[in-house]
């Protein structure tokens, strides 16, 4: 549907964590009113009736995904399986309720339970200021097949994680800087390099507000079976622990962080 620039100017003024839903909103209610062009008025009239019933919109947890397989080159590893089985996970814990009975009041958006995932390093969807973010990754590997030092993969590295050696005259791979994008596997043109292990990396405890926090990292990569079990524990530990709508991050104390690093750390996929 077409936007005026007064409404496209509007909508980008909406919070981030709601815009998605507000944009949504005011299309619907468009069409609803037969009308083919958003208009500035149309915007400020939904956001106000969006902002005024918040508490009907509460659905207790945002899950949020990437463009998908249409929208993005970058794509170290695929998440829609992932997103589907962490959304029925979401609506079996039934977080709404848990918040309806801690939470005294109408709940706000912040209160929700947030995870995100990213289907590659450049990170999109946010991870890491989400309760979970989870980043997709591919794990290179050096075959033997010969390398013609072309160089490509060099060049591809944002992180300038691999250099061509020259006695040997086959890359070099530091994974201390490697962020397991996979764009080294794609341009590889000889199969020296190739695909290891696909997976996703998982971030805990991130948050945006007056006390913001970047998420911390759990060392590895995982597998789907073993996210799934990280999320379900992580919600375990939340329910478990927070009061009075207080979020993930702030319950997530060094100590408990250390607990599921020691915990999954023996579980990743890569070692």
């Amino acid at each position: 549907m077409k936007w005026t620039v007064d409404a496209e100017a509007a909508i980008k003024k909406v919070p981030f964590f709601v815009r998605k839903r507000v944009r949504a909103r005011v299309e619907n209610e468009a069409v609803a009113a037969g009308k083919q062009i958003v208009s500035l008025a149309q915007v400020k009239a939904t956001q106000a009736r969006f902002l005024s019933k918040m508490d009907s919109e509460i659905k207790g947890y945002q899950l949020e995904g990437c463009f998908g397989p249409g929208g993005c080159p970058n794509r170290a590893n695929p998440g829609e399986q992932l997103l589907e089985r962490l959304e029925a996970l979401l609506q079996k814990e039934n977080l709404l309720e848990f918040l309806r009975e801690q939470v005294k009041g109408d709940l706000k958006f912040h209160h929700e339970f947030r995870i995100t995932l990213a289907d590659c390093p450049n990170s999109c969807s946010q991870p890491q200021i989400k309760d979970i973010g989870i980043i997709g990754a591919s794990s290179p590997h050096l075959s033997q097949e010969p390398c013609t030092r072309c160089n490509a993969c060099v060049a591809v590295c944002k992180e300038d994680a691999i250099q061509i050696d020259e006695d040997e005259g086959r890359p070099e791979i530091d994974f201390d800087k490697c962020l397991y994008c996979g764009q080294c596997i794609a341009i590889c043109p000889t199969a020296t390099i190739t695909t290891d292990r696909k997976g996703y990396r998982v971030q805990l405890g991130g948050k945006l507000g007056r006390h913001p926090r970047l998420a911390r990292e759990l060392p590895g990569i995982f597998s789907e079976d073993d996210v799934v079990a990280i999320v379900e524990d992580c919600i375990d530990f939340y329910k478990r622990n927070s009061r009075n709508g207080k979020r993930f991050a702030e319950i997530l104390t060094p100590a408990a962080f250390e607990s599921r690093r020691n915990r999954y750390g023996r579980r990743t996929v890569d070692g």
